[in-house]
């Protein structure tokens, strides 16, 4: 079985990311894509006008959660050069799923876990403060990367530390240490980490789509609606 089929498997055995649980009456799924109208009218630049677009959704729809995401077409990345690959082109596609929340609100961790890196990505519009962890299910090694946290979240933190299922080890981050936005976890699952530390790319050009979808499955299989 590749890993994707491992984890559909497991599913059930997974500890929730957000206490209480997302599901279909407390999340609202929010668009961000390059399809939604709203977009061509929102100032990316300034986050307070997007802060204020996701939290009066959320408030409007009486949710507690935003979500959504994974593999979707943004507009937005072109609000930092970060993204840019060329003049013409920004790294657009989204590797994984946001889930829009209030910062503080910790975060749990799904599975059985050890902290693989961390870092501060501290670059206009990039992840802030991440840490990533690895886990092996069956004998098979992955990647969980968690986004956009407060900076106590990887304050004295250590490589290779264990991290129980169900254990709280980090929080979500407030503009501008989450790499200036909206409160939001950024959350992808990767099959292969390369060389990388503390970082892998969050979102891809659109000629890369078919090769990082391979490697960032869905991670839609740790919620449980």
């Amino acid at each position: 079985m590749n890993l994707e089929q491992i984890l559909h498997q497991k599913k059930d055995t997974f500890s929730p990311l957000f206490k209480p649980d997302l599901s279909k009456d407390n999340t609202l799924m929010m668009d961000f894509s390059i399809y939604n109208p709203e977009m061509k009218v929102l100032n990316f630049q300034n986050v307070n006008e997007l802060d204020t677009y996701v939290f009066d959704k959320l408030k409007e729809a009486g949710k507690r959660y935003a979500y959504g995401g994974y593999m979707e077409d943004r507009e937005v990345y072109r609000r930092s050069p970060l993204f840019a690959v060329s003049p013409e082109e920004a790294r657009s596609i989204h590797l994984g799923i946001d889930v829009w929340i209030d910062a503080g609100e910790p975060v749990f961790c799904p599975v059985h876990a050890k902290v693989h890196s961390f870092a501060n990505n501290d670059s206009y519009g990039d992840y802030g403060p991440t840490i990533i962890l690895e886990h092996n299910i069956d004998g098979s090694t992955f990647y969980t990367l968690y986004g956009h946290l407060d900076f106590e979240s990887i304050n004295n933190l250590h490589e290779g530390i264990p991290i129980e299922k169900g254990e709280q080890f980090c929080r979500v981050g407030n503009f501008p240490t989450n790499g200036d936005w909206p409160p939001h976890l950024h959350f992808q699952i990767i099959s292969d980490m390369g060389n990388k530390k503390g970082d892998y790319p969050g979102v891809c050009s659109k000629s890369e789509k078919d090769v990082y979808k391979k490697i960032c499955p869905d991670p839609a299989v740790f919620f449980s609606f």
